[in-house]
C-alpha cells in the first residue's frame, strides 16, 4: 500500500484529526503552521532524549531534525518531543545514581502518555545514554505502533599521552590519585583530553550494549546504532529512519512483531559475544515483560553461558564502538554469529525483512582484529555470566570479558551502603583477599538499584582489580571490571541472604560454573533471618518513594507494572 494515501480509518490519529467534532483539534494543528495535506497524513513521533547534562544526549536534537526530514519526504508528518535522561557519568558515585534506574521507568512512561495523548500512528525514539535506550525500546513495546530506534551514536575516544582513553579511565585515575600513583597535574590533563566529542561512552559500556541490542533485536536499521556521534553519516541513517517508518505504517509491521522470544534471544548472545553490560540482564527481562514474554535473568544467563566472546572491545579489550564500526559494525559481530550458529536468522526486523535477509551481503573482513570469527573466539564462555547458589537464589551476574581469574573465595567484608564501602577503599582499610559485600542499595532498597562503579574503579586504580572480589545488590556500570557480582537476588531489602551475612563469612564465587556461595548451613541461615528485620529506606516521599513501592526483583528487570500479559486494548489497536 502507498505510504501517502489514506490510511487514517485504522490509525490512532484519526480521533485526532478526521471529522467534524475534530475541527477544535485541528484548529490547533493550522496554529503551528500544518497543512490540510499534512494534518491529514499518518503522525509519527520523533521523541529525543536531548538535553544538555551531558556528551551523551547533546547531539540527539540534530539528528531528530534529520529524522523528521525523512518522515516528511515520504509522506507522514513529524511531531518533535523531547523526555529526560539522566546520565551515569554525571550521576555516579552521589545520591543522584538512585535516579537512574528509575528514569527507564520515566522515559518510557512519558513516551506512552504523550503518543497515547495526542493519537501518534508511529514512532521514531532517538536515545544517547544508558537507560535512555532500554526506556525508548520499552515505550515502542507498550505502544506496539510501528517504530523505529535511533541511537545517537558513541563519543570519540580520548588521547592522553600517546594512548587512547575513555571515561573509563577517568573513574580509574581516581584510583591512582588516592594511592599517590597519578598527580594533581596528571588527574587534571587527563579529565580534560577523556571526552573529547558528542556522544555516548565510547567503549562496550550499557550505552554501546544496548545500541548492539537494537540492531540485534531488530529495532534499528543495520550499521546505525555503531556510527559515532560526530559523524555526519549518522543524519543518513536518522533520514533514512524517517522514510523507512512510512513504510511500516503501510505494511503495519509492529514492534512485537519484531521482538520475539528468538528476537530476545539474539539480543541476549550479542551481549556475550560483545563483552557487554551486566545490566543487560535488567534491560531485556524488562523488554520482553511489555511484550507479555517470560524471559528473565536466568534465560539471558542461559544464552550468555552458550556463546562465545568474540569482540575484543573495552573495558576487558582493547577497542571502542569507532574501531568496531569501522572494522565492519554490528553487522559484522552479528554475521559471524549466525555463520556459526548462535543467531536466529529468521527473526523480522524494522527493514521488513528478517537478519537473515538483511546480513546476506555482509563479508568477513580479514583485516581487522576487533571481531574475531565465532569458531575462533577469544573464549569460548561469553563475556557476561549468571551465577545462583545460596547467596543468590533469585541469581547473579558477572562480566568475565577480560578477567583471567573466575573463582575467589574469601571473606566478606559487610557495607549497607555504597559510600561506606567507597570510603574503605578509599582510606584502603580492607585486605586483599577480601569480599567486598555492598547491600540495601537494590531497586526496592537503594531505592534505585544504584551503580557501584566509583568504588570498583577506585579499586582496579589501586591495582587490587584482582585482588579482592566484590558482590552486591546494586548494579555495575557497564564500565566495570575485576570481579565484580552484581544483581545479587533477592535483594537485602527484602530479606535476601546478601543482608544476612557478617563479616568473616566465607563467600565463594565461581564463574566458571556460575555459582555464588557462602558458607554457611541452611540452618545458620535461618537462624539468623528470625533476627533480620527491614529497614526504613532513605527516602518519604516523591519518586523514589514511588519507585520503591512499585519495583519489582532485578531477577524480572526491575519493573513497575504487569507488563503486556495483563494488557487489555493495545493502544496501537485503539
Amino acid at each position: 500500500m502507498d505510504a501517502k494515501s489514506n490510511i487514517k480509518a485504522r490509525l490512532p490519529s484519526r480521533y485526532v484529526t478526521e471529522g467534524p467534532a475534530r475541527a477544535p483539534h485541528r484548529s490547533y494543528l493550522y496554529a503551528m503552521g500544518l497543512t490540510t495535506e499534512q494534518i491529514h497524513q499518518p503522525f509519527v513521533g520523533v521523541a529525543s532524549c536531548w538535553n544538555e547534562a551531558a556528551p551523551c544526549n547533546i547531539s540527539l536534537m540534530r539528528q531528530a531534525q534529520a529524522a523528521k526530514k525523512g518522515v516528511a519526504s515520504a509522506g507522514g508528518t513529524p511531531r518533535e518531543f523531547c523526555t529526560i535522561t539522566v546520565t551515569d557519568g554525571i550521576a555516579m558515585g552521589h545520591e543522584g545514581m538512585r535516579s537512574s534506574l528509575p528514569s527507564r521507568e520515566t522515559i518510557a512512561d512519558s513516551v506512552e502518555l504523550t503518543v497515547r495523548g495526542h493519537a501518534y500512528d508511529a514512532l521514531i525514539g532517538l536515545a544517547g545514554c544508558d537507560k535512555s535506550l532500554p526506556g525508548m525500546m520499552m515505550a515502542m513495546l507498550r505502544l506496539n505502533v510501528p517504530s523505529i530506534f535511533i541511537y545517537g551514536g558513541s563519543i570519540l575516544p580520548g588521547n592522553f599521552r600517546g594512548q587512547q582513553v575513555t571515561v573509563q579511565d577517568m573513574f580509574e585515575a581516581v584510583g591512582k590519585h588516592s594511592v599517590g600513583e597519578m598527580s594533581d597535574e596528571d588527574l587534571d590533563e587527563i579529565e580534560r583530553v577523556a571526552c573529547p566529542s558528542a556522544g555516548a561512552c565510547g567503549a562496550q559500556f550499557t550505552a554501546n550494549t544496548m545500541a548492539t541490542v537494537s540492531e540485534a533485536i531488530g529495532l534499528a536499521l543495520p550499521y546505525s546504532a555503531g556510527a559515532p556521534a560526530p559523524y555526519e553519516i549518522r543524519d543518513s541513517f536518522c533520514m533514512a529512519a524517517g522514510e523507512k517508518i512510512m513504510e511500516l505504517i503501510a505494511q503495519n509491521i509492529r514492534p512485537r512483531d519484531i521482538v520475539t522470544r528468538k528476537a530476545l534471544e539474539n539480543a541476549a548472545a550479542v551481549v556475550a559475544a560483545s563483552g557487554g553490560s551486566t545490566n543487560a540482564a535488567l534491560h531485556l527481562p524488562a523488554m520482553a515483560h511489555e511484550c507479555g514474554i517470560e524471559f528473565d535473568l536466568f534465560d539471558v544467563a542461559e544464552i550468555f553461558k552458550k556463546t562465545p566472546y568474540i569482540a575484543d572491545l573495552k573495558p576487558g579489550g582493547r577497542y571502542v564502538a569507532k574501531d568496531m564500526f569501522e572494522a565492519g559494525g554490528i553487522p559484522l559481530l552479528m554475521k559471524t554469529l549466525l555463520d556459526n550458529g548462535y543467531l536466529h536468522g529468521d527473526c523480522m526486523t524494522v527493514t521488513g525483512r528478517t537478519i537473515a535477509d538483511n546480513l546476506k551481503s555482509v563479508k568477513w573482513n580479514p583485516h581487522q582484529d576487533v571481531v574475531h570469527p565465532a569458531d575462533k573466539p577469544i573464549t569460548v564462555t561469553g563475556g557476561v555470566v549468571g551465577m545462583k547458589g545460596n547467596l543468590a537464589p533469585d541469581g547473579a551476574i558477572v562480566k568475565v570479558a577480560g578477567m583471567s581469574v573466575l573463582k575467589f573465595t574469601g571473606p566478606a567484608r559487610c557495607f549497607d551502603c555504597e559510600e561506606d564501602a567507597f570510603e574503605c577503599v578509599n582510606k584502603k582499610t580492607y585486605r586483599e583477599g577480601d569480599v567486598i559485600v555492598i547491600r540495601y542499595e537494590g531497586p526496592k532498597g537503594g531505592p534505585g538499584m544504584r551503580e557501584m562503579l566509583q568504588t570498583t574503579a577506585a579499586l582496579t586504580g589501586q591495582g587490587m582489580g584482582g585482588k579482592v572480589a566484590l558482590i552486591t545488590d546494586g548494579r555495575f556500570s557497564g564500565a566495570t571490571r575485576g570481579f565484580c557480582v552484581g544483581h545479587v537476588g533477592p535483594e537485602a531489602a527484602v530479606g535476601g541472604p546478601i543482608g544476612l551475612i557478617r563479616d568473616g563469612d566465607i563467600i565463594e564465587l565461581d564463574a566458571v560454573n556460575g555459582t555464588l556461595q557462602v558458607k554457611l548451613t541452611d540452618e545458620e541461615l535461618a537462624e539468623r533471618r528470625k533476627a533480620w528485620k527491614p529497614r526504613e529506606t532513605s527516602v518519604g516521599s516523591g519518586v523514589l518513594w514511588k519507585y520503591a513501592q512499585q519495583v519489582g526483583p532485578a531477577i524480572k528487570g526491575a519493573v513497575t507494572h504487569p507488563g503486556g500479559a495483563a494488557e487489555k486494548v493495545c493502544y496501537a489497536d485503539i
